[in-house]
Parts: structure tokens; C-alpha cells; sequence
């Protein structure tokens, strides 16, 4: 049984192709067990933790403790909300992500994790997506604050190197998730991610909305530093990061954005960390904070220069309401350090108010694009001329003119075309056109048609295409539905199948007491190490006389599996909870 996501929000064309479904059928009993004692876990440890708005949220979002969730179910509940969810497979690029959270839809990895890796995973998984972000996004105030980080984080600048270290902690995550890999490849993955984390130069503005989702989105505290609540889905969906999260071990600090900017984020093991922040308004301040730094709202040669540095598909926007959509490639400077003239390589297209201008997309601009940026000679701004003053300059559609520029570019041919944006010039096509700088041809007439942009001042600049839906368009990936068949269930699934088609039934026959006797029984013989069943077995046997001669037994068992490190606090927390 495949379940689409429930589409409430209309999703944007070239983010559709990392949304997935949900195969719900998928999901083992073990799945359901491990989704179950988490819950169950998480409701206890943070009744007193958890930032009210959690709690709250936990009854509106339709999320139920004995059962996975559906994703299309919860997407309904967010509905009411505004939002909505979409699937992904597990992590999806950094600019994705913030793209959907922008336009109100929550990404949600499907997959579980293993009950090897119960307290904590590096993955993202249902339990953290579902459990942890959903809830708390019935706040007014949180849910703003995501929508607005999420905007920022889709217009942020990464570098070519911060893309490798995303692939590498992606890398990192599917390696500690998987219950086959060696501690040779986790540490190999461990190694790769620091080398690919040192390789980095300064912080890119991608890795510093990063950091500040993770410290706040993610691990973030609320109230008094000294007796703070919890708000992050980190926390909220970890059960042992929601109990270490006030101990000792872990720094809680005032939050500023500048702080949470310095240090790089941790995936691999519990934080020790946090910074309280005095509310969500508070967070609402330090994202504009934040966003009045980067290149989409500062503009100016700054902007083209984290352009030019990402080494991807970038949009620059002048002042005319001009944007030019292409990888910038080369960028002439004059002798302050302003740019003089732009060049973008391969496929670019130009577009006003978001809209791809007709006859200048890609096919049209394949080769690259390249123009003057300032004003003429004169003080004169190009792109502020009516049409008397474009009279008087000669620029006339079929007249030749020589434009020349403060910046000694100057562009000389004949005008075939101006198109304007409103009152203002936008583009001034030429034939027969040469662009020199200082004696050097920086456009030769036997290229074809020069098309200018138009602005004297660069106001703003970032990742991706003005028009995305149109740019992208013939590069769209098809999403490729997998039709998986659930494997047959192990003897051990079949096991907690049992136990939970018993308690959920909550009708104990006589039939049904001998089928939780063999399961111990089974259990001994061949599944001594299972500690989880043995919990849900020693939960059902508390309560109900026929079973009472299983209890003493099972804590046997239990305090024997304790002794194993990794299971004692586990196992520990379960029986404080029966």
C-alpha cells in the first residue's frame, strides 16, 4: 500500500524530484516496536521538558504512539496549519531542504532507525521528522521563524567545497545507520567528513544558516539558560539526547547568532552544546540578523564574488529588475575592486519579475552571457532614462551609437531592441557591436547579437534561477516510483507481530495467553539477546494474573541484558516506564 503525500501546498516544479512516498507496508513489527518505545519514552522524559508548544503539538498533529505514522494522514493535520509534508530519502541538498521549508513543506525521511541505533541516529528518520519537527510547528511564532529560516537558508551561498562535505556527511550517515558496516567504514567515514570539513575555507553563507538551523531548528533550548525547555527535534526525538541535554556534560549558552556561527555542527554523537534562546521572537530577530549580511539582500560586487565562488547556477539582479540565471565565470574588476563587466558560462537566460524574458533562455544564451555593469559617462543611470533622455543619448532603436561608461567599457553598434520593466530600461539588444575595455575586445561584432543588461549597481545575488520552473525545466529528473514487496518476516518479526496484534486486540483469551507463553519460550531459545519484546512481554504480564509467573523471569532476563553497556540505559528507562 503506497502512500503519496496528501498535497495541500503546491509544490514548487524542480523540487519535486526529491520527494518520494511512502510504502508503508515497508515497516517491520520491529519497526513498529522501535517507533512505539521511543514515543512512549520521549512522552514520559518530556511531559516536564518539552516546551509547551510540544506537547500541544503532539495531540494536533495526528500522531499516535502505537503506530508509525502515515504521512499522508499527517499531512492533512498540517493542512490546518498552512503546511504540508513531503517525502524525501533521508538527506536531501542543503538548498532543497530550505526551499520546501519555505514554502511550508516539512521534509520527511520515511525510513526508521535501527533498534541497534534506538537512542540516537545521525540519519534522518521518521521518528525525528515526524516526532520531532511536526509537533512543534503548531506554534505561530516557531513555525514563522522555520518558514523565514527557511527562505534565508534557499538564498544562501555554498562553496564547491561545502557541497563535497555535504555529500561526504551524507555518506557519514548511511554508513552509521547501516547495521553492516565495519567500524573500519565508519571510521573512514568519520576521516572523510573532517578532511572534507577542514578543506573548507572560511564559512560559506550556506554553512552558516547550517549551523544556525541546527543549533536552533534542531538542538535548541528555550527559556532561563539555568532551567531552560526543550524546542529542537534533536532533542525532542532522541531519547537519550533528551535526558543528557541537562546534565553536566553539556554547555548551555545564551543564543546570538554570531555564536552560533562559529562552531561546526556535530552529526555523529551527542551534542555538548546548546544555546537558549529567551523565545522564538528572539529567533525571528537573529535570522533578519543574519539575512541583512548575505549576498540575495546586500547586492554589490560582494554578491557576484560568492557568485563566482560557488561554481554553480547563479542568479544575479541589477537595479533595472534585470536577473541574469547562469554560472559565473569571470568577473572584471576596476581599480577599486568594483565590477566592471560580468561573464557567465554555458547555458544562461534572462528574466524580469521572475519571468523568463521570451527569446532569452538558455538555448538562446547557450554559450554564456556577458555585460557592462555601472554608469555611463556622465553619472547618467541607463536604466533610470525615459524616453526623451534615451532620445537624446541616441539610443534609438536602428541608430548606431558608441555608449561609453565611467568604467571605460564601452559598447559600440547598432540598436535592434530595448526592452523595458515598467519605467525602467531593462535591455538594449545590438548588432554589429564590439565591447572593449582599455584596448581589450571583451565582445567581437562576428559573435552575433550583444545583449545588454541594463543597471548600474548589482542589488542582488544567490544560488539557483530567478525563474527555477522555466530554467530547470528540461532537466527535471522523472522521481522513479520502486515498487518493493516487503520481505517474508524473520521467526523475530513475527514474534513482535504477534505481541502487538495481542496488546492492540487488549482481549487476552486463553488462546492468546498461550501465544505470549510461546513467544518467552521462543524468545529463550532463540533470541536470547532481544531486549525489546522482552519489555513489551514483561509490560503485558504486569497486568494480567495469567501471565504473573513471566514477571520474575523477564526482570531476570532484563537485569542479565542490562549488563551489556549499550542496552542498560535502554533497558533501564523501560522499566521505569512499566
Amino acid at each position: 500500500m503506497k502512500e503519496a503525500a496528501f498535497e495541500t501546498k503546491i509544490i514548487p516544479p524542480h523540487l519535486k524530484q526529491y520527494l518520494s512516498e511512502q510504502n508503508y507496508d515497508l515497516y517491520t513489527p520491529i519497526d513498529h516496536a522501535v517507533w512505539r518505545y521511543v514515543m512512549r519514552q520521549n512522552h514520559h522524559a518530556l511531559k516536564d521538558k518539552a516546551h509547551a508548544a510540544f506537547v500541544d503539538g503532539l495531540k494536533q498533529s495526528g500522531i499516535e504512539t502505537e503506530k508509525i505514522p502515515n504521512v499522508a494522514e499527517m499531512n492533512e493535520c498540517l493542512s490546518k496549519i498552512g503546511w504540508g509534508a513531503g517525502i524525501v530519502n533521508g538527506l536531501i541538498p542543503g538548498a532543497a531542504f530550505f526551499e520546501l521549508l519555505a514554502n511550508g513543506i516539512l521534509p520527511i525521511a520515511t525510513e526508521i532507525r535501527k533498534i541497534t541505533n534506538i537512542e540516537y541516529t545521525p540519519a534522518p528518520d521518521i521518528i525525528h521528522e515526524a516526532a520531532g519537527h511536526a509537533p512543534i510547528l503548531f506554534d505561530p511564532v516557531f513555525r514563522e521563524y522555520v518558514q523565514k529560516i527557511g527562505s534565508i537558508g534557499a538564498k544562501a551561498f555554498a562553496t564547491k567545497e561545502k557541497q563535497e562535505l555535504f555529500e561526504a556527511v551524507r555518506n557519514l550517515t548511511i554508513v552509521m545507520e547501516d547495521p553492516k558496516s565495519t567500524a573500519e567504514e565508519k571510521a573512514a567515514a568519520q576521516r572523510l567528513v573532517e578532511e572534507k570539513q577542514n578543506a573548507i575555507v572560511g564559512i560559506s553563507e550556506a554553512e552558516k544558516i547550517s549551523r544556525v538551523f541546527w543549533r536552533t531548528v534542531e538542538y535548541g533550548l528555550i527559556g532561563d539558560v539555568d532551567q531552560p525547555k526543550i524546542y529542537g527535534a534533536g532533542l525532542l526525538s532522541s531519547v537519550g539526547e533528551s535526558t543528557h541535554c541537562f546534565t553536566d556534560a553539556v554547555e548551555r549558552l545564551p543564543f546570538t547568532v554570531e555564536a552560533a556561527t562559529l562552531q561546526p555542527k556535530n552529526v555523529t554523537e551527542m551534542q555538548s552544546q546548546l544555546f537558549v534562546c529567551k523565545s522564538f521572537e528572539e529567533l525571528m530577530e537573529g535570522a533578519e540578523e543574519l539575512a541583512n549580511t548575505m549576498a540575495f539582500r546586500v547586492g554589490g560586487t560582494e554578491s557576484l564574488d560568492k557568485a563566482l565562488k560557488s561554481k554553480s547556477v547563479a542568479t544575479f539582479e541589477l537595479n533595472s529588475g534585470l536577473s541574469v540565471t547562469g554560472i559565473v565565470h569571470a568577473i572584471l574588476k576596476d581599480e577599486n575592486g568594483e565590477a566592471i563587466y560580468v561573464n557567465t558560462t554555458g547555458e544562461t537566460a534572462l528574466s524580469v519579475n521572475h519571468q523568463q524574458l521570451e527569446g532569452h533562455g538558455k538555448d538562446y544564451h547557450a554559450k554564456g552571457f556577458g555585460t557592462p555593469i555601472g554608469l555611463l559617462k556622465g553619472n547618467i543611470e541607463l536604466e533610470e532614462c525615459d524616453d526623451d533622455m534615451l532620445k537624446n543619448l541616441g539610443i534609438v532603436v536602428g541608430n548606431y551609437v558608441d555608449l561609453e561608461f565611467l568604467s571605460n567599457v564601452s559598447a559600440s553598434g547598432r540598436i535592434v531592441n530595448i526592452i523595458k520593466n515598467n519605467n525602467k530600461v531593462a535591455l538594449i539588444s545590438f548588432e554589429d557591436c564590439t565591447v572593449t575595455y582599455e584596448g581589450k575586445e571583451l565582445f567581437k561584432k562576428e559573435w552575433g547579437t550583444f545583449d545588454m543588461a541594463v543597471g548600474s549597481k548589482v542589488t542582488s545575488a544567490y544560488p539557483g534561477a530567478a525563474d527555477p520552473a522555466t530554467y530547470f525545466n528540461d532537466s527535471l529528473k522523472e522521481v522513479e516510483v520502486v515498487e518493493e514487496t516487503p520481505a517474508p518476516l524473520t521467526e523475530l518479526e513475527k514474534l513482535y507481530k504477534q505481541v502487538r496484534v495481542i496488546r492492540e486486540k487488549n482481549t487476552f483469551c486463553d488462546d492468546c495467553i498461550k501465544k505470549l507463553i510461546d513467544t518467552y519460550d521462543e524468545l529463550n531459545r532463540s533470541h536470547k539477546e532481544d531486549w525489546l519484546l522482552r519489555l513489551e512481554l514483561l509490560e503485558l504480564s504486569i497486568v494480567n494474573p495469567k501471565l504473573n509467573h513471566l514477571v520474575l523471569p523477564l526482570k531476570k532476563d532484563l537485569e542479565e541484558l542490562s549488563k551489556v553497556n549499550s542496552l542498560k540505559n535502554l533497558i533501564t528507562n523501560g522499566l521505569k516506564l512499566i
